[in-house]
């Protein structure tokens, strides 16, 4: 199979990544969890146009940006295409839900339940700032399961989907909203540093590598263009 070597290479490498971090709570990872969680706890209370931010971008609502960003990218490349290229287009995107189906099923099937760093360090003694209590706003900052981060692997996964169907332009912009999007979760504390770089990255090595580099993900979109007859 072409690409073979590569794929066992970044499966390999999501699997040492992982590694490098379980358990949890241990080792330089916490080490570096721990330090980011501070470093932003502490500055909720230092400056209130800080707080207010990380409360904003960690409203339900907000979570829609993120998908709007997502699809203006989208519809920029779509409004350039032909009729053809624009299904195209769509059977592409619907694979991408697909491939996201996909990676959700490792979280359900490692059952790895890990509390946000709000909550691990509240039931360990440590007092922490709430977004949620100094604002009084309903923001999202507190998790008894966040590994690995949902956002994260789904932004990932539409961030690479561009790379590899539309170019480095696309790549970009994807890789511009997964930064913006994905850091107001842990600043908030919801979640860890290593939940989206360790997490959504190693199961999106694996993922990612056998969707992408294989005909996979192409025989999908085919599959779906002939039975919508958009060929």
């Amino acid at each position: 199979m072409k690409n073979l070597y590569k794929i066992l290479l970044l499966n390999m490498a999501g699997i040492l990544l992982f590694l490098s971090w379980y358990p949890p709570q241990t080792g330089y990872w916490y080490v570096i969890d721990s330090q980011v969680f501070f470093f932003f706890n502490h500055l909720l209370t230092e400056s209130q146009a800080f707080l207010y931010l990380v409360a904003f971008t960690n409203l339900r609502p907000f979570d829609v940006a993120a998908f709007l960003f997502m699809l203006g990218i989208f519809i920029y490349y779509y409004r350039q295409m032909d009729a053809k290229g624009r299904h195209w287009m769509l059977a592409m995107g619907a694979t991408m839900l697909i491939t996201a189906v996909i990676a959700k099923q490792f979280d359900l099937w490692v059952q790895f339940d890990r509390p946000s760093a709000t909550k691990f360090f509240s039931d360990a003694g440590v007092a922490v700032n709430r977004v949620s209590q100094l604002t009084g706003w309903n923001t999202k900052d507190y998790s008894a399961s966040s590994f690995p981060g949902d956002h994260g692997t789904f932004l990932m996964i539409f961030t690479f989907f561009m790379w590899r169907y539309l170019g480095r332009r696309a790549f970009l912009s994807g890789l511009a909203v997964v930064l913006a999007f994905s850091l107001p979760r842990i600043m908030s504390g919801a979640h860890w540093f290593s939940d989206v770089y360790v997490g959504a990255v190693s199961v999106n090595l694996i993922v990612l590598s056998w969707m992408l580099l294989t005909p996979a993900s192409d025989w999908i979109i085919h599959r779906l263009m002939k039975l919508r007859h958009w060929e």
